[in-house]
């Protein structure tokens, strides 16, 4: 029996270190949460910058929290081609080799020189979830999205510990692919 795993689709987004913060936002500025994400621990932020690329600008790119130990831009390919970034596919935090971008915010802006990335899709799993679904966390697994435009998707990294709760993180472009959104659910093949 396939084990189910509800989508949660990842619009473009930015994490920021508290350096970052403190540039574009104010010194000491406390990131504003509007909403809890799935995650534990995680949020949606008031707090808005603008991204500058080579070929235009992302305008309002929302900020997620907390602060993380470095600054990471996750966009869909779409989105990184439309300004004229080369964005690889990489894990979160995984940010060696990666573009940079031009961030503004309302009190000051950053050139930072990597750090834009496609992020590769992935499925969060408590230890007891994976147990239940048979994987374990860094291995790789296949899902199974049903619909009209019903899906595959390959190379699906699994990320379990304590502080995930099962959701597949998908991007606005593979969401669409497969007909998909937020709150459906997908199946994991092991």
């Amino acid at each position: 029996m396939a084990y189910k795993v509800m989508i949660g689709l990842s619009n473009k987004h930015l994490h920021l270190s508290n350096e970052h913060i403190d540039i574009l936002f104010g010194k000491r500025r406390q990131l504003t949460p509007t909403k809890d994400l799935r995650q534990p621990g995680q949020f949606a932020c008031e707090e808005k910058v603008d991204l500058e690329g080579p070929k235009g600008t992302i305008k309002g790119l929302r900020v997620l929290g907390p602060a993380r130990p470095e600054t990471q831009v996750e966009l869909a390919a779409t989105d990184a081609r439309g300004i004229g970034i080369q964005a690889p596919v990489r894990e979160s935090g995984k940010l060696t080799g990666t573009p940079g971008c031009k961030l503004v915010g309302p009190a000051g802006s950053v050139e930072i020189d990597h750090g834009v990335m496609v992020a590769l899709r992935h499925v969060h799993l408590s230890p007891s979830e994976a147990l239940e679904a048979g994987v374990k966390d860094k291995d790789v697994v296949s899902v199974r999205i049903n619909g009209e435009r019903a899906l595959v998707f390959e190379e699906v990294l699994v990320r379990s510990g304590d502080a995930h709760l099962s959701e597949l993180h998908l991007d606005t472009d593979e969401g669409n692919a497969a007909g998909a959104n937020s709150g459906d659910f997908v199946e994991i093949i092991v």
